[in-house]
């Protein structure tokens, strides 16, 4: 039997020769058809990116729909604002419901990539002329209240022994502009969302204390209402709290407090510039690369900074429609409630309760030091 299975497996010498081929000659691979592996690739590729697309939906509706709410609070609580409810619905709905894998793209989506488009469109707020309009006068005050804003974060918040990216938030969101400042930072300098949280939280709290607090030290001061526009423009954080805080002094107080306010959010540009150099430059020690290429800035400029950019020069231009601005700036502030509920959605509370108090103690002390060297260098320079 086995005999048998032989023959008809193995072939006979004379088969095996009349079957080769002759003498060198090499037969041709057979030739793939062109049409069919280039349909095939497409439709794979197609496939993919509808998969991928659809893994979006869950996470970033849920953060949508949070987002929608958290605005809704914001126009009945303007002191509270969609970015600060967002955030803190984001954490609660966290901690109840606890997303699982199939939630997680779409949040992850829209804590980094919303974030981004968010601050491309916040660029369409802020014109390069509010520098023109503020004045020279106030300029030192602005600058000066951020260096040293700055520097204290750092000097500070190693003292008290926060991590770095936390400072970094926490001095960028007090120095600059609140939410805004952190929503462009994060990204550049890799931040955890336990850190982007807990940053914003730690700035909303202040800005409550300063809505209730600055007017009635601006008026044991004697402060004008110019006067006290750049003390509320340079030392409080978001625009709600700076309108909130100025309209309660007066209508010239809040109208130069907003264009102050809008012109820090300028000093984004450079801080953001700043960071990434610091950041590429560490990427670069770490992985000890000492001796290879110098830096180039291009690399060190994120895309979505770019867009930025290319925003506040249309809007300086008068390319933007002034009948724009204000969806634009609705657009804006819900983009980054979006962005700030993923970011809820996406906290590690336990992360939070690890980090402890020591963060709000940096804001603290940041808060006092941005408010006093506002007043002292408006004494210097004769603006108070």
């Amino acid at each position: 039997m086995s005999e048998d299975l032989d023959r008809q497996v193995t072939p006979s010498k004379a088969e095996s020769a009349s079957a080769a081929p002759p003498s060198g000659h090499h037969p041709e691979p057979p030739r793939p058809s062109t049409s069919t592996t280039t349909g095939t690739s497409t439709s794979s590729i197609t496939t993919t990116s509808s998969a991928g697309a659809a893994a979006l939906v869950p996470g970033l509706a849920l953060a949508l729909a949070i987002a929608v709410a958290a605005t809704a609070i914001g126009k009945v609580f303007p002191l509270v604002g969609g970015p600060v409810a967002g955030i803190v619905l984001g954490v609660l709905i966290a901690a109840l419901l606890k997303p699982g894998p199939r939630w997680r793209p779409g949040i992850a989506f829209g804590a980094k990539r919303v974030l981004q488009i968010s601050v491309v469109v916040l660029g369409s707020q802020l014109s390069l002329t509010q520098m023109v309009q503020v004045g020279v006068s106030s300029l030192p005050v602005m600058i000066g209240s951020l260096v040293i804003c700055l520097a204290c974060a750092y000097g500070i918040g190693r003292w008290l022994g926060v991590v770095r990216d936390l400072r970094t938030l926490i001095g960028v969101g007090t120095g600059v502009c609140g939410a805004s400042a952190i929503a462009a930072t994060a990204p550049v300098i890799r931040a955890a969302g336990v850190d982007v949280a807990y940053a914003v939280s730690t700035i909303f709290l202040f800005n409550v204390a300063a809505v209730l607090t600055f007017p009635l030290i601006g008026h044991l001061l004697g402060m004008s209402q110019q006067s006290f526009g750049l003390f509320a423009g340079t030392a409080v954080n978001d625009t709600s709290s700076v309108v909130a805080a100025a309209a309660t002094y007066g209508p010239i107080a809040s109208n130069h407090a907003v264009v102050v306010k809008l012109t820090r959010t300028l000093m984004i540009i450079p801080i953001c510039l700043g960071l990434a150099w610091l950041v590429r430059r560490r990427d670069r020690a770490a992985s000890d690369t000492a001796a290879g290429p110098r830096l180039r800035v291009v690399k060190l400029v994120p895309v979505f900074l770019v867009g930025f950019l290319l925003m506040t020069a249309a809007n300086s231009l008068g390319l933007i429609p002034a009948a724009a601005q204000p969806a634009l700036s609705e657009l804006s502030v819900f983009l980054i409630t979006v962005a700030l509920a993923a970011t809820g959605l996406s906290t590690d509370l336990a992360g939070l309760r690890r980090t402890g108090p020591r963060p709000l103690v940096l804001g603290a002390c940041l808060w006092i030091v941005v408010s006093v060297t506002s007043l002292v260098l408006q004494y210097l320079t004769g603006t108070l």
